[in-house]
């Protein structure tokens, strides 16, 4: 049962990663055919888009799983069957609802983003495009949500890949077709690239309905097996999972609603102080698309490594194991540093390649991604102490520490914008995330008794090694500079090739030579190394 689980886990957090690195990717061919013009529009729609889908599925994914899995267990199954049918049309209830708000509102939302009339009518097109996606998301998280709840990852990470692909090779398709053989306006491209969400949902829930259809047999086995013994109300079961999903909708939206602040005080405020439009936008895409599309992926690997530990802080808390418990949160910690501090400072010191390579050499977007990506740090940290409030049962302070995150947020940015432009929001972003992470972290060290001492001490060892590894990348890239300009794509791929290679011996060579490495991965980093033929040390740092 143990090995199924941690099969399914890994299915599914590969799913997301695919999906991840697939929504990274296709970014470098879409600014190639709309451009920076494309990319604002793009951005005002999606941003608002991302908040109406998390508030329309409400965790419903994770709050459906863990019903479904817990009344199966007691093998109840006709209490997950009820749930689901029942889920199926509150779901697509509340996403033709959020259809309905987003096109009405439209409007509104655009001229809370951008002030010129002829952009207002753009931004208004791009973002009733995309809220049509809203009618099927809802309904088809359900399902993934029921999969989910049977142990059965697969469904849930086909669905999400067969969806990405969908969607981007509509996006690609659609946008060229339109400006290169239709001659189309930028704003029709752009609508058709968002209208992929639809289309792309429709490609994920296909799937679902073909495993289904595929499995039907099987779980109607289920449902003549069951006991019959529990009969609970709907109502009962719907304010349970309300209370469950909450905090999870908070902390999914956490992110875009720091954006969102962006979306609705970045250009106005840059107007103010005698930006024109236009160049606000293209700040505003530099920032809120091109540079936060780049930064969010290690954010999402380091944070999909750290949150496999929470099941276990959730279990030794619950059964009062306090050691386990710190054990656990020691390692979430570490390995969350130790995957994504290296990585926030090589994007960093990496900015002008990686932005040439992505986007076009510009180094205005270079000097934004290159202070935009420490903050990935920070994003890091509160996706896991937010889950680790939920394994302490301790996930209402969530609600609070965000609401501070996005108060400091609010009241900062348009003052430090005017003083500092583009930098200025990204103070304003990183003060936010640092107050909302205090809390969470006092929360933490409060209700679990949790000694932070140990974890300050590793995180100065990490530091160091993060220091040493940029000071040899910084070394190498200086030397390349003399051969390869970073102005050029394919010699900014060279760069950035020898130069994380190099980044990446320097820091695991010292993670290895230390035994930090080993502390943090055991046997999985063994087994790794045997593979490769590497030699190994078996001199370990304290625990």
């Amino acid at each position: 049962m143990q090995s199924k689980l941690l099969r399914g886990t890994f299915i599914l957090t590969l799913g997301t990663i695919l999906s991840k690195i697939l929504g990274l990717i296709y970014v470098i061919p879409f600014f190639q055919i709309v451009g920076r013009e494309g990319t604002v529009l793009y951005q005002y729609s999606y941003v608002p888009y991302t908040i109406f889908i998390s508030v329309a599925t409400a965790g419903v994914p994770l709050a459906v799983s863990k019903f479904i899995s817990k009344y199966n267990a007691l093998e109840e199954y006709a209490v997950g069957r009820k749930l689901f049918k029942s889920g199926l049309v509150i779901m697509l209830t509340t996403g033709f609802v959020a259809f309905l708000i987003m096109y009405l509102a439209a409007p509104t939302l655009a001229k809370m983003s951008t002030g010129g009339e002829a952009n207002l009518r753009d931004v208004t097109a791009v973002m009733r495009a995309v809220s049509f996606a809203l009618i099927v998301v809802p309904f088809m998280s359900l399902i993934r949500g029921y999969f989910q709840g049977h142990q059965s990852m697969g469904p849930s990470a086909l669905s999400q890949v067969v969806e990405q692909i969908v969607r981007i090779a509509f996006v690609l398709l659609g946008a060229f077709v339109v400006m290169k053989f239709l001659n189309g306006k930028i704003v029709t491209a752009v609508s058709v690239a968002t209208f992929a969400a639809f289309i792309g949902a429709i490609g994920g829930l296909a799937v679902l309905f073909w495993y289904l259809y595929k499995r039907k047999s099987y779980l109607n086995q289920l449902l003549e097996q069951d006991k019959g013994t529990i009969n609970i109300s709907l109502k009962e079961i719907y304010k349970e999972i309300i209370m469950y999903s909450f905090p999870f909708v908070l902390v999914g939206i956490a992110n875009p609603l720091f954006q969102a602040i962006d979306q609705f005080t970045f250009s106005k405020a840059l107007v103010q102080i005698g930006f024109t439009e236009k160049m606000a936008d293209a700040f505003f895409s530099m920032l809120n698309f091109e540079s936060h599309k780049i930064v969010i992926i290690p954010v999402s690997l380091a944070t999909a490594f750290s949150l496999t530990l929470v099941p276990s802080i959730t279990k030794a808390f619950v059964e009062g194991d306090k050691k386990s418990m710190v054990h656990q949160l020691n390692q979430s910690f570490q390995v969350l540093l130790f995957l994504t501090l290296p990585a926030a400072i090589g994007l960093s010191l990496l900015a002008e390649p990686v932005y040439t390579v992505f986007y076009q050499h510009d180094l205005i977007g270079k000097e934004v991604l290159s202070a935009y990506a420490p903050v990935a740090i920070l994003f890091s940290l509160y996706s896991v102490t937010a889950a680790i409030l939920q394994g302490i049962n301790e996930q209402r302070f969530t609600v609070l520490s965000l609401l501070v995150g996005l108060l400091v947020k609010l009241s900062l940015n348009i003052p430090l914008i005017k003083m500092m432009e583009t930098r200025g929001a990204v103070l304003a972003t990183t003060l936010g995330y640092l107050a909302a992470i205090t809390i969470n972290i006092f929360v933490i060290k409060k209700f679990a008794n949790y000694p932070f001492r140990f974890v300050w001490r590793r995180s100065l060892l990490i530091v160091i090694f993060a220091g040493l590894m940029w000071a040899g990348t910084e070394g190498v890239y200086q030397l390349l500079q003399l051969f390869l300009s970073p102005a050029s794509k394919i010699q900014s791929v060279i760069i950035i090739v020898i130069c994380a290679g190099a980044g990446a011996a320097i820091y695991f060579y010292l993670a290895l030579r230390s035994g930090l490495a080993r502390r943090l991965f055991g046997t999985r980093l063994d087994r790794m190394m045997t593979k490769l033929k590497l030699p190994g040390r078996r001199r370990s740092v304290e625990n």
